[in-house]
């Protein structure tokens, strides 16, 4: 009976095509405003390396004078300085760990019909690229002696790589930054996770390319400059030595544990580590330390906003005022067909029958409403995307969102059909019999 109700559905559409029209409009707009904003939080706040994720640790001390502070105050600098970046690398703590800052470093093209530019990177260590599943296209990260001996070696992002060399495996070749001659270890295949998670201070949360990555140490033996955001409760002394031994808040910091359940041990690690600088005369405050995985990393920074979640919601709101418009044409739509549900019972068809059959032309409402709905989320994903580069990246659709679109439209087309459907199950057929 479902795929004769379905026909009947298909057939109605046919009916009164101007009230029917409206009712898909009304649905498709509703779902439309709900599916587009709902598809940016979705990818906004999507776990950006699930298998991964209850692994991945950011540590945070709170270094910050004693002078003015409330005890259980939050620090709100989610960074750390030199001293506690290099002390945790040599801790040997975790499966792996990193330690990396922002840089910008002038590349001077091995083309001739190339002019220098400025390229933006990190400095990080080689576990950077296993901790965060890194892909390469041609060769590979660089060494444990690259680390210790901070080698002039770099990896290349794609795009910078097929903007210097082409096609062409630049590996093994030398490149000029930074005044020096760095040789190329390897290039990245497309990686690009949304957010931006393992940095997500300092830069677009949800756009840009790590045009190069330099080791750590290496960037330290330049003395190359910090490319983002940096914390200093106090003035300290010019240069870049004088920023090493401060602390001055500008490193992100990253372990990776063998499984989340290590997460204890780790924090005891921690804690043990902070109560041995505070006999060293630093970390005063004696502030609580914390350790944050991907998930929670991600909600201390609010990388979705309130302001982002107030939109979801005031979607939501719009796609229920359509529903309660759509019950309104549905009422009238159903209304007009009293005579022939009259006769259908009086033939002996029940009331559950009647039910099925309206539910199911309700549905096939909600079925074309979702077409159109996604043709209106695309277009609305795609207005939204062209507002910004970051915009562009997150406002696209995946197939969870494209299969919620029908599931939605449907769902929301059944809820509205409820009561036009109970109305029209009440029709007496003596009366409706008597009235023809």
């Amino acid at each position: 009976m479902f795929a004769y109700y379905f026909k009947l559905g298909v057939r109605s559409l046919r009916r009164n095509p101007a009230l029917t029209a409206l009712m898909v409009l009304t649905l498709a707009v509703g779902v439309a405003a709900s599916v587009s904003t709902l598809t940016i939080l979705h990818v906004m706040s999507a776990d950006p390396i699930p298998e991964k994720s209850s692994r991945l640790f950011v540590p945070q001390f709170d270094n910050g004078p004693v002078d003015r502070y409330t005890p259980g105050e939050d620090p709100g600098d989610m960074q750390m300085s030199y001293p506690d970046a290099a002390n945790l690398l040599k801790s040997g703590q975790g499966e792996r760990r990193t330690a990396m800052y922002g840089i910008s470093a002038a590349v001077e093209p091995p083309r001739r019909d190339l002019p220098a530019f400025r390229a933006n990177g990190i400095a990080p260590t080689r576990d950077f690229f296993t901790m965060f599943n890194v892909p390469f296209r041609h060769g590979q990260a660089w060494s444990e002696a690259d680390d210790t001996r901070g080698a002039d070696v770099v990896v290349l992002g794609r795009e910078t790589a097929e903007k210097l060399y082409g096609n062409v495996n630049p590996v093994g070749k030398q490149l000029r930054m930074m005044g020096s001659p760095f040789t190329i270890v390897g290039v990245l295949d497309k990686w690009a996770p949304l957010p931006r998670y393992y940095k997500l201070i300092g830069g677009n949360r949800f756009s840009g390319d790590e045009g190069l990555f330099i080791p750590f140490a290496t960037a330290i033996r330049h003395e190359t400059a910090h490319n983002g955001s940096m914390s200093c409760s106090a003035n300290r002394d010019p240069g870049f030595a004088s920023l090493l031994s401060s602390e001055c808040t500008w490193i992100q910091f990253w372990f990776e544990t063998h499984a989340a359940s290590d997460r204890a041990e780790l924090q005891n690690f921690i804690d043990n580590y902070a109560s041995e600088q505070r006999k060293l005369g630093r970390l005063k405050r004696n502030a609580p330390n914390k350790l944050y995985n991907v998930i929670e990393w991600m909600e201390k920074l609010k990388v979705v906003g309130n302001d982002s979640k107030l939109s979801a919601w005031l979607a939501f709101g719009f796609l229920a005022l359509c529903l309660v418009n759509t019950v309104g044409l549905l009422l009238a739509k159903f209304s007009v067909r009293a005579a022939e549900i009259g006769v259908r019972r009086a033939l002996g068809a029940s009331r559950a029958e009647i039910f099925h059959q309206f539910l199911i032309e309700t549905s096939v409402v909600g079925l074309v409403g979702g077409v159109l709905g996604l043709l209106l989320a695309f277009g609305a994903l795609a207005l939204i995307g062209m507002q910004s580069k970051g915009m562009a990246t997150i406002a696209h659709m995946d197939w969870q969102m494209l299969g919620l679109t029908f599931v939605m439209s449907v769902s929301a087309a059944i809820l509205a059909g409820l009561l036009p459907t109970w109305r029209a199950c009440q029709v007496t057929p003596a009366i409706q019999l008597k009235s023809q």
